[in-house]
C-alpha cells in the first residue's frame, strides 16, 4: 500500500510521542496549496524561482525577454598598444638573434697585427677584397662542374681595393699580373722576419708565398695606402651566393667562349647562375684586354650581385635572406677586427658603385716590364692621395 500524502497543513505531533513526526526519518514534505508547488506561508523553495542557476543578473534566465546589459565595447586603443608591443618585441628578439647568429659565422682568420711597417691611416675606410681559387671543401664533381681544376693550395684570382667615405665609394681593381716589389715581412706562420731584397713579382705571387698578411703588406708597401679590412671568398662560396639569390642578371657586351674557365655566352642580357657567374668573372683568354678586361667584368658582376641581394624580394623574404646570408658568411674569410657593421658598410658601398653613386676603375697602368703590368707611378700617387684625404677621385684607370 502507498503511503497517503496529505495535502494541506500537517497535524502537530501528539503529546509524548518520541518517534519522528513523519516516520522513518522521512523529512517533512512541502505543502502544495495551489497544486503548482507554490503558496502558503512556508511556500516550497524549489531553487528555480529566481533563475540564478543561469548566473544572469537580476534572476534573468536565458529565455527571458526584455533588454539586458550589453557586452562592453572592445578597447581598441589597448589592443593596438599590446599588438605594437608584441610586434616590437618579436622584431628586437629576431634582430638580436640574427646578429649573433651571423656574427658567429664570420671566419676571422686574418691577423693584420702581423703586418709590419704600415702606412698611416687616412680618412674613410679601405677594404682589400680578394677572390681566391681555393677549392677547399669542393667535391670532384663540383671541381668538374665549375672548371676549377684540382691544383693544390690557394692563389688569388682577383684583388680590389674598395674605399668608402664622404665623397662616394671607389672600387679599384688590382690586376693580378701587376709588377710589385716584395718588401720585408714577418712570416704569418713562422713569425720570422724576412728582409726585403728588392725582388719583383706578379702581385698574386705575394699571396701564394705567404697568404693574406703578405698580400696586405705588399699592397700597402707599393701604394702607400693603409688597408683597414681584408675580405676573401673562394670559388665554391662565390657560386653558392649567386645561386642563393636565384642568379644575377648581366648584360654581356660580346660573345664569350673560353674552354679554360667554362665560359660560353652569347651577347645580351641573361641571368647567370653560380656556375655561369664563376666562369664569367674568371675568363680572360677570350677577351682582347686579357686581365684588364677581366677585372672590369669582375667589378660589373660584383656590383650587380650586391644590387641583387639588396632587392626587397631578398631582404624581406626570410626563406631567401637567411640562405643568402648563410652562404655568404660561411664562405668569407675576414680579418680579426672585421665586424658585421663593417661588412654591411662594404656591401652597401659596392651597391652604390653599381647604382652610379661611386667610381670603378683599374689601377692606372703605364706599360709592361718583364711580362708584368707596370703601374703609372704619377697617377697612382695622385690616386692614393685623394683616397687618403677622402677626396673625389679624378684619376682615371685603364
Amino acid at each position: 500500500m502507498m503511503r497517503q500524502v496529505r495535502r494541506g497543513a500537517a497535524p502537530p505531533p501528539g503529546p509524548g510521542s518520541s518517534a519522528p513526526p513523519y516516520g522513518g526519518g522521512v523529512p517533512q514534505q512541502p505543502s502544495y496549496v495551489d497544486g503548482q508547488g507554490h503558496g502558503g506561508q512556508d511556500g516550497y523553495d524549489s531553487g528555480y524561482n529566481t533563475g540564478q542557476v543561469y548566473g544572469s543578473p537580476g534572476g534573468r534566465g536565458p529565455g527571458a525577454g526584455g533588454p539586458g546589459p550589453g557586452r562592453p565595447a572592445p578597447d581598441w586603443r589597448r589592443r593596438i598598444k599590446w599588438t605594437a608591443i608584441t610586434l616590437a618585441t618579436v622584431v628586437v628578439v629576431t634582430s638580436v638573434g640574427t646578429y649573433f647568429w651571423a656574427d658567429s659565422k664570420l671566419n676571422r682568420e686574418v691577423d693584420l697585427s702581423k703586418v709590419i711597417e704600415r702606412p698611416g691611416a687616412g680618412e674613410g675606410t679601405n677594404y682589400l677584397i680578394v677572390g681566391s681559387d681555393s677549392r677547399e671543401g669542393m667535391t670532384s664533381e663540383q671541381k668538374k662542374d665549375l672548371h676549377t681544376g684540382s691544383a693544390e693550395g690557394k692563389r688569388t684570382d682577383s684583388m680590389m681595393i674598395l674605399h668608402t667615405g664622404d665623397n662616394g665609394s671607389t672600387l679599384i681593381s688590382l690586376p693580378r699580373d701587376s709588377d710589385v716589389e716584395i718588401p720585408s715581412f714577418v712570416g704569418s706562420e713562422s713569425g720570422k722576419k724576412y728582409e726585403g731584397t728588392g725582388r719583383h713579382v706578379k702581385l698574386n705571387a705575394a699571396y701564394a708565398e705567404d697568404g693574406p698578411e703578405l698580400l696586405v703588406r705588399t699592397v700597402e708597401h707599393n701604394t702607400g695606402l693603409r688597408l683597414d679590412h681584408y675580405v676573401e671568398i673562394g670559388f665554391a662560396g662565390f657560386a653558392n651566393i649567386v645561386d642563393s639569390v636565384g642568379g644575377v642578371e648581366m648584360d654581356i657586351p660580346q660573345d664569350i667562349k673560353d674552354p679554360k674557365s667554362g665560359a660560353d655566352f652569347k651577347k645580351g642580357k641573361q641571368t647567370l647562375n653560380g656556375e655561369d657567374a664563376l666562369a664569367f668573372v674568371r675568363t680572360r683568354y677570350a677577351l682582347a684586354g686579357s686581365d684588364l678586361d677581366r677585372t672590369k667584368n669582375q667589378q660589373k658582376f660584383l656590383s650587380a650581385l650586391a644590387n641583387q641581394v639588396a632587392t626587397p624580394s631578398t631582404v624581406l623574404n626570410p626563406f631567401k635572406l637567411y640562405p643568402t646570408m648563410g652562404a655568404g658568411l660561411d664562405s668569407l674569410v675576414v680579418d680579426k677586427d672585421m665586424g658585421l657593421f663593417d661588412l654591411a658598410s662594404m656591401f652597401w658601398a659596392m651597391k652604390s658603385v653599381s647604382g652610379g653613386d661611386g667610381t670603378s676603375m683599374n689601377m692606372p697602368v703605364s706599360g709592361s716590364v718583364g711580362g708584368n703590368l707596370k703601374w703609372d707611378d704619377a697617377k697612382v700617387k695622385q690616386l692614393v692621395e685623394q683616397l687618403k684625404n677622402d677626396e673625389k677621385v679624378t684619376v682615371s684607370g685603364n
